[in-house]
């Protein structure tokens, strides 16, 4: 976990006052649990939108819980030998997070076995404390999220495969992997000068797997000003991670500016932006790009910025085939950093199950001037604003893994540089890799095409690169005077092409 991460789950979102999640919470204590099936979560999350929001209520935290700062946050530890499940021999375990820092506010846990949800009971014995002053018990303080534990590295030991913690935030890893950008639930007024809105998960049920199982299901109910949503988490914990999610939204009012599928990731410098950058490491992100697969079969590439203003970028689409934030450089010679492993950081893949219709996939770039600030957040927005009353069903596998899941035949750009070129000049310099490249005459015509908006392009080159077996692109800029450049840019043999559309935005 990195302060980051508990950084950007800032929020205040208790569980529902007053409502079903809470009724069922009573009806499982008194009587061990309550009728469960897969419909359950999707009524609530129907009933609830019908309602108008209710800012949620729940117990009033100590304030030597409320006050902590980060590091004395991770002082309070889940007892491993108290998790959901342990020494069962099931494939998974869960642990459970306590309230505090900005964490302070209770999400409902209930597992569910044979048709009954029940709730897990909250006690401060499930925890140790370190040197902070631990809660007497009389009060059910609950829990802030929960992280799921599977046999992910080795065949005896429960690894930390993913976990939901603050608003409608989640995350995971793949084999040999660490924690780096996170997904959302849902997105509301991304970057909205009047404040974006953050729907929060209120209550999960997990379903109890049996020993055989390759995965475990976790249900979910968000709420917010504007919506009501159920969701059904499948994940499969592996080489690469997969969570296929059913998503079911119940908009209160019209939503114009909704993320579905978002991705949130860091991006602070690399070689393509080191402006101002005084620092020993090569690069510092957890993603170095937005890959798209569009519903043209068009295959595009556009690498990361940290720019001086916030940048949005909108590539407009009708039933594309996946989006991503893909973490490239994948060898520590990229970084330089034995503690933050960036090499080891997931990308992360959404690949849309059945036809999204029109819409638009959404890339913002905020400025940071450092590296524990999620500065980078991409989604799925619909052409049509999500009307109120209405009912919007989403289905998508989420890859959490080392690459592109549905990467195909051609070359990708690996590497983006960029430096001056003299007399307002900028020089722009790819590689690219690929099993198509690589088997490439050294001798072939490969060329370049290279198209930007405004300015000029000059001395394009293109020549084979041995040391990396493919293949390198540079070309010069004149940008206007004071203004950017899009730029467009992909190797092609006469008129087949070689590589993705490597696509960028260059900023003064």
């Amino acid at each position: 976990m990195h302060r980051r991460d508990l950084l950007l789950g800032a929020l205040a979102l208790p569980i529902l006052s007053q409502s079903t999640v809470q009724a069922l919470a009573q009806a499982s204590a008194d009587g061990g649990g309550v009728p469960f099936n897969p419909s359950t979560v999707r009524q609530m999350a129907r009933d609830l939108a019908q309602k108008p929001y209710k800012a949620p209520e729940g117990p009033a935290l100590p304030p030597g819980l409320r006050d902590l700062s980060y590091d004395r946050y991770r002082d309070i530890r889940f007892r491993p030998e108290r998790a959901i499940w342990h020494g069962e021999g099931l494939p998974f375990e869960i642990q459970l997070f306590h309230r505090g820092f900005h964490f302070t506010n209770p999400v409902g846990i209930y597992v569910v076995a044979d048709g009954k949800a029940a709730q897990i009971g909250y006690s401060p014995d499930l925890f140790t404390f370190q040197d902070l002053e631990q809660p007497d018990g009389k009060t059910n303080l609950g829990f802030a999220g929960l992280r799921l534990h599977a046999r992910l590295n080795r065949p005896d030991y429960h690894d930390e495969v993913g976990a939901f913690l603050g608003a409608s935030y989640f995350r995971a890893v793949a084999k040999g992997q660490a924690y780096g950008l996170s997904a959302r639930g849902l997105s509301v007024n991304t970057a909205d000068p009047k404040g974006e809105e953050f729907p929060g998960f209120r209550a999960f049920w997990i379903e109890k797997p049996p020993a055989t199982a390759d995965s475990v299901v976790v249900h979910a109910l968000l709420d917010s000003q504007s919506a009501a949503a159920a969701y059904r988490f499948t994940i499969r914990p592996g080489e690469a991670t997969i969570y296929d999610i059913e998503m079911a939204l119940f908009p209160r009012a019209d939503i114009a500016q909704a993320g579905i599928a978002t991705l949130t990731s860091m991006f602070q410098f690399a070689p393509n932006d080191r402006d101002g950058v005084d620092d020993f490491r090569p690069a510092v992100h957890d993603s170095d790009g937005l890959a798209i697969r569009n519903g043209r079969s068009e295959q595009l590439w556009r690498p990361l910025s940290n720019p001086r203003d916030l940048q949005v970028s909108v590539f407009a689409d009708t039933n594309p085939r996946g989006f991503g934030l893909l973490q490239r450089r994948r060898d520590f010679a990229s970084y330089q950093d034995l503690e933050a492993r960036y090499e080891r950081r997931p990308s992360a893949w959404v690949e849309p199950i059945g036809n999204w219709g029109e819409g638009d996939v959404y890339l913002f770039e905020i400025p940071t001037r450092n590296e524990y600030n999620d500065n980078i957040v991409s989604f799925w927005r619909p052409r049509q604003p999500l009307q109120a009353r209405g009912e919007y069903n989403y289905v998508y596998r989420l890859h959490w893994g080392w690459g592109d899941p549905q990467a195909d035949n051609l070359g990708v750009f690996s590497e983006t540089r960029i430096g001056s070129a003299g007399e307002g000049r900028r020089l722009i310099v790819l590689d690219a890799v690929g099993e198509r490249l690589k088997a490439l005459d050294p001798a072939a015509k490969v060329r370049g095409d290279v198209v930007g908006d405004g300015g000029a392009i000059e001395h394009v080159v293109v020549q084979p690169n041995p040391d990396i077996g493919g293949w390198r692109l540079s070309f010069q800029i004149v940008p206007p005077k004071g203004a950017g450049m899009e730029l467009r840019a992909q190797l092609r043999l006469d008129n087949e092409p070689l590589t993705e559309i490597w696509t960028y935005r260059w900023t003064p």
